[in-house]
C-alpha cells in the first residue's frame, strides 16, 4: 500500500466529480462538491492518493453529535483494496477525537457492497426513505451507529 489519506482541498474538485460521475446515477455537481469540500466548519472531506492520484473519497457532515455519511467514493479499478474501510477508519479516528456519539447515513437499497461496509461498522437499519433516489426512483436504507465512546481520564 502506498497510497495516502489527506483532507480534500478545491484542487480535488474535478477527481471527485469524475468518481461522482462514474459511481453515482445522481452525482453532485461541481458547486455542491466545492461547497462541501470548503465548509470546514461542518464538513470533513478526505481523500486517498496514491502517485499523485485520488483512488477515493469520504465526506462527512457533523451535526452536534452525529456524524453523517455524505458521500463515499472509489474508482472502480481500485475497489476491494481497502481504500473505503481506510477511509471509514480515519473518519472513526477523527469522530471519537471530536467526541462523537453516533453516525448515521442513507443507502440505496440495491447497493449491497457499501451496506456489506457499513455493517463491518456497526450500522443498522432503522428506517426506509421512498425514493429517495428520484432519478431512479430507488429506495434508501437509513443505517445508524453508535461509536464506541472512550473514558476520558
Amino acid at each position: 500500500m502506498t497510497w495516502q489519506i489527506r483532507l480534500a482541498e478545491r484542487r480535488d474538485i474535478s477527481e471527485l466529480l469524475a468518481i461522482e460521475q462514474i459511481q453515482f446515477p445522481e452525482p453532485w455537481t461541481r458547486g455542491m462538491l466545492l461547497d462541501e469540500v470548503t465548509n470546514i466548519e461542518t464538513r470533513r472531506y478526505t481523500v486517498v492518493v496514491e502517485d499523485g492520484k485520488i483512488l477515493g473519497y469520504l465526506g462527512v457532515m457533523f451535526v452536534m453529535d452525529e456524524l453523517h455519511i455524505n458521500t463515499i467514493g472509489v474508482l472502480p479499478d481500485f475497489e476491494g483494496k481497502g481504500i473505503a474501510a481506510a477511509l471509514m477508519d480515519d473518519a472513526w479516528r477523527d469522530a471519537k477525537e471530536r467526541n462523537i456519539e453516533r453516525a448515521t447515513l442513507e443507502v440505496a437499497v440495491s447497493n449491497k457492497r457499501a451496506q456489506d461496509l457499513y455493517y463491518r461498522y456497526g450500522f443498522k437499519p432503522v428506517g426506509i426513505r421512498k425514493n429517495y433516489y428520484d432519478k431512479i426512483g430507488e429506495d434508501a436504507l437509513v443505517l445508524w451507529a453508535d461509536l464506541p465512546v472512550e473514558d476520558k481520564p
